[in-house]
């Protein structure tokens, strides 16, 4: 059964917001704990376990359209894009929309829309180190990673590493993937990976985006 969502506002609040950008402009990332409802955060996180259960996730890959590859060697997660179809993903898409206007409003990013998907790394997965977006090519402009999984074990792994911008050797911070923890970054700039994981471990993985009209198409495809 799925658990009941919790009725209060999933938004970040404004203290966690202006929190969020002042350190998106001073180190280019933020890293909160106890951010997002615990409450959605076990809805959610039961939904995606159920899809792993019946087979409700696709195999993820690198690159995207045409240039779409499964790597092993490179990722071993399995995803869901969000689409609205439950309450838990309707609260948590009307909390990044409320973050996307705050965003827009504070440093004038023209974000256009918000993609996320559930991502379930089952034991013994990762994802090397890489970048977001490339510079100047891609229109994802701040990624975002909300942790659903509870209880994570202080041996668990699958934490996600964040490395120096100009330096991607140099290791900044190290998140632990704890149900109510919130990470975003600048997705160009920002390089990072997911360690091996020993348990099941639970996520969204989002994007902010900029409108990036090609051929007369708007905004092409993910």
């Amino acid at each position: 059964m799925t658990p009941s969502v919790a009725t209060s506002s999933a938004a970040l609040t404004p203290a966690t917001q202006v929190a969020l950008v002042d350190a998106l402009v001073e180190q280019g990332w933020y890293v909160g704990n106890g951010v997002i409802d615990l409450g959605l955060c076990e809805a959610l996180n039961s939904e995606v376990l159920h899809r792993a259960v019946y087979n409700g996730l696709d195999e993820a890959g690198i690159g995207r359209g045409q240039q779409h590859l499964l790597r092993k060697d490179i990722r071993g997660d399995a995803i869901h894009w969000l689409d609205r179809e439950s309450v838990a993903q309707r609260r948590y898409l009307e909390a990044m929309s409320e973050l996307q206007q705050a965003l827009n409003h504070a440093l004038f990013l023209g974000l256009f829309e918000y993609e996320a998907h559930f991502a379930h790394y089952p034991p013994g997965a990762f994802y090397q180190r890489h970048l977001d977006s490339f510079r100047g090519r891609a229109n994802r402009v701040i990624s975002t990673v909300g942790y659903l999984t509870p209880d994570w074990p202080s041996d668990g792994g699958g934490e996600m590493v964040i490395y120096h911008p100009d330096d991607p050797s140099q290791e900044v911070a190290r998140v632990v993937p704890e149900a109510g923890t919130f990470a975003c970054f600048l997705s160009e700039k920002i390089p990072h990976e997911v360690l091996p994981t020993r348990c099941p471990r639970t996520s969204i993985a989002g994007w902010f985006r900029r409108n990036a009209s090609l051929g007369g198409v708007l905004d092409p495809a993910r």
